[in-house]
């Protein structure tokens, strides 16, 4: 061989011996690719997952993505972002149960990896990691209650550590979790009603927040209405469990407004009206910055108490700071109820019809006029056919009750059959001088036109 050959063949025997021993895989040595062929062979199977995963094409990038899993761990957060939809992909095509379980446990191992090596990033670090891990393990084992447990302690230390850097998905999933482990008595009252106030505070700051970002906070304003509704419907938000957690804590926050506003509106979500508690927060609300809520229930405790003007005084305040229809329709019917206990049936039935405009879907405001125009009949005319009349007012007003709101319908049923059996006879009728269907306008304070209808 000629010496210029011989030279060159020796030279690339050395460069080739010099790569290989030099090739070393990321995770041996702790580099981002490793060295060598092993750096080449990462880079090679990192971009090859990556782009079968962009086509979903998941199958195909089972075999390039577990040697970038296995050789080169530090390479690419998308080893473990794609890996998790590699992972579910096979699981989900995986027909043996044995199977499934064991590559759910490889697909637990994926965030366990990605924490080992990734888990101090300064955005997405561990907690960041832990929350979603915590979620995945529900989506696959929401009904274990290992899991589940397993599950609250990941999310309290991600949620501790995000605050209000905390995935919309990681609050929801937390708070929907409590309230099954609530319901499997795996937990207590307390810790519902402290898991909702963590991540309703989150979400209030996180919401004050996206201020300048419209969309953004409409979805976690929705987020935080679901939540609430959670709360509501999970039977931990029951008065005695408020009182416990907050009736000790109430001397040291007299002053605290937010902690106050708080407690008054799960207070009022559990309906703890005749609370101790509700009347003691109201109180101290009030005088901080009057509210209608505040004043709604310090109307309630002195309605109860017999002060009747002092009641009236608060409702009066509650119907003017309101402006959600609601609580506004509430407010008014309420009142309306107190001023028919007074007699005033006048402005009982003009409250009544206020609370009508606000919320006309609701039977209850249609009911306190027709028991406004039926109770007062004995004193309403100047004969005996007068008096009944006004029956034909308020069974009016019981039928419109039950045809808007289906839930009165079997109080206004038995209304309407109590006082028909008060309505005029036939002979009465033709005797004064109206024909039965014919239309009749009862006059004095109540002012309505109606129909006129025969005893049955």
């Amino acid at each position: 061989m000629p010496r210029i050959f011989t030279k060159i063949f020796i030279t690339g025997m050395i460069t080739l011996f010099a790569v290989q021993a030099s090739a070393q895989k990321g995770v041996e040595d702790g580099s981002k690719y490793g060295h060598g062929e092993d750096s080449l062979r990462c880079l090679k199977n990192l971009s090859l997952f990556v782009e079968y995963v962009k086509q979903k094409s998941y199958a195909d990038a089972v075999a390039s993505w577990e040697i970038c899993f296995n050789e080169c761990p530090l390479a690419s957060t998308k080893i473990y972002t794609d890996g998790v939809k590699i992972m579910d992909f096979r699981i989900k095509v995986e027909k043996d149960k044995a199977k499934k379980e064991e590559l759910f446990q490889q697909l637990m191992g994926v965030y366990d990896q990605r924490i080992k090596y990734f888990g101090d990033d300064k955005k997405y670090g561990e907690d960041y990691i832990l929350g979603r891990k915590a979620v995945k393990l529900l989506q696959y084992k929401k009904t274990d209650t290992e899991a589940r447990a397993q599950a609250q302690e990941w999310f309290n230390k991600s949620i501790a550590g995000r605050k209000t850097k905390s995935e919309g998905a990681v609050l929801a999933t937390y708070m929907t979790n409590t309230v099954a482990m609530y319901k499997a008595d795996q937990v207590g009252a307390e810790e519902v009603v402290n898991s909702y106030i963590k991540v309703n505070d989150i979400l209030a700051k996180v919401i004050e927040l996206t201020a300048s970002k419209p969309k953004a906070q409409a979805k976690y304003q929705g987020l935080k209405d679901n939540v609430e509704k959670l709360f509501a419907t999970s039977g931990a938000a029951d008065c005695e469990t408020i009182e416990k957690i907050f009736g000790p804590q109430l001397e040291e926050n007299k002053a605290n407004k937010e902690w106050l506003q708080l407690v008054n509106k799960l207070l009022a979500r559990a309906n703890c009206e005749d609370a101790q508690l509700s009347y003691d927060v109201a109180v101290r609300l009030y005088e901080i910055e009057p509210s209608s809520s505040a004043a709604y229930l310090i109307a309630v405790r002195n309605l109860k108490t017999g002060d009747l003007d002092q009641a009236t005084q608060y409702y009066t305040e509650a119907i003017s700071l309101e402006e959600d229809p609601e609580p506004k329709g509430k407010y008014n019917y309420q009142l309306g109820l107190v001023k028919q206990s007074q007699g005033k049936l006048s402005e009982a039935r003009t409250l009544a019809q206020e609370a009508i405009k606000l919320r006309p879907n609701w039977g209850e405001p249609y009911i306190l006029v027709g028991n406004l125009y039926a109770t007062s009949a004995k004193n309403f005319g100047k004969d005996e056919f007068e008096h009944k009349t006004a029956y034909w007012a308020a069974v009016d007003q019981f039928i419109k009750a039950k045809s808007v709101d289906a839930e009165v319908a079997a109080k206004a049923n038995e209304l309407i059959g109590i006082y028909s059996k008060h309505f005029p006879g036939t002979e009465e009728i033709f005797f004064q001088g109206h024909q039965v269907g014919a239309s009749y306008t009862v006059g004095g304070w109540i002012g309505v036109t109606t129909k006129v209808r025969a005893k049955q």
